[in-house]
């Protein structure tokens, strides 16, 4: 490794908006919040400001790209435009090297000379994703920005099953290209998951929410409950119960290669818009022989 030209014309720490003394996760938690706000497929993206983030990154993201950016920095901004004193006292020209390497290699020992390979830059895009495909596993494509040639590089990314709305993939090896036959970066994948009519989920359980009448959630009842294969489980309802309970199906949630989630299915007494004659008669008759109010019962304290 050793330092480039532009490590003294650009200012990485202020591209950030961090101190020189951040540390790696200050670092790493600004990069990411700049890379989301300027990525091109954002909107109001800006890809020049994405690349000059990404770039920064790259050098303060690794900690020995850091040191020597950093040991850059005190010999000065001046050395750039010409002459720099070296280690031993005597001065060195930036053009009597092929790059920065060969200077770098004189004052730190190592005699590196000839063009330094530099690993890609990380990238970072997102992909909008149905419920079910999230749940299931899929396999879809992302267009990156265009390469040398001008074309629009594609990549293909296998998503697995139960992946949550939000989460980064990681592939290796697809972000920016390398120089010098460096390495290329890693491109990151965020997953966006569209809402689905009938399942919710909190993390690998589904949840479901149900309606029942009053006679169902008051005398008890079993009903049939809907599941994500398209079958159904039926669910036992004891006398008495208020709307809002949740009840819990093992091994109907979200199924990965680790574990396996539960189905969440919450009840919620449904009142009827309209009533028949027969239905007002009976429900007048329940009021007329009913003492209990819930609105009589000791309320919790919040």
């Amino acid at each position: 490794m050793a330092a480039q030209r532009e490590w003294f014309e650009k200012d990485y720490y202020g591209v950030l908006g961090v101190s020189s003394t951040a540390s790696p996760k200050e670092i790493t938690k600004a990069y990411r919040k700049l890379a989301r706000s300027h990525h091109p497929d954002a909107k109001g993206g800006n890809e020049e400001r994405f690349k000059e983030v990404s770039a920064a990154y790259d050098v303060l993201g690794d900690a020995a790209k850091r040191e020597e950016y950093d040991e850059a920095r005190r010999i000065g901004p001046s050395a750039a435009g010409g002459f720099a004193s070296g280690a031993d006292g005597f001065n060195v020209h930036f053009d009597d090297f092929d790059d920065l390497s060969g200077m770098f290699g004189n004052l730190f020992g190592r005699g590196q000379r000839g063009p330094v390979s530099m690993r890609g830059v990380d990238q970072e895009t997102r992909i909008h994703l149905g419920f079910r495909d999230a749940i299931d596993g899929a396999t879809t494509s992302v267009q990156l920005g265009a390469t040398a040639d001008g074309d629009r590089r594609q990549v293909k990314v296998r998503i697995p099953p139960g992946v949550d709305n939000g989460q980064r993939i990681r592939l290796a090896g697809k972000g920016g290209a390398g120089r010098n036959g460096g390495p290329n970066g890693d491109l990151y994948v965020v997953v966006e998951v569209a809402p689905d009519s009938m399942f919710g989920r909190k993390g690998k359980h589904l949840t479901l929410v149900i309606p029942v009448t009053f006679p169902e959630a008051a005398l008890g009842s079993e009903i049939k409950i809907p599941t994500y294969d398209h079958s159904t489980v039926t669910l036992k309802i004891p006398p008495g119960t208020k709307s809002g309970t949740t009840f819990r199906v093992k091994g109907r949630g979200v199924v990965t290669m680790k574990s396996t989630g539960d189905l969440l299915v919450t009840l919620e007494i449904a009142v009827p818009a309209e009533l028949s004659p027969k239905e007002r008669a009976a429900i007048e008759a329940l009021s007329e022989v009913t003492d209990w109010s819930p609105r009589n019962e000791p309320q919790e304290e919040v």
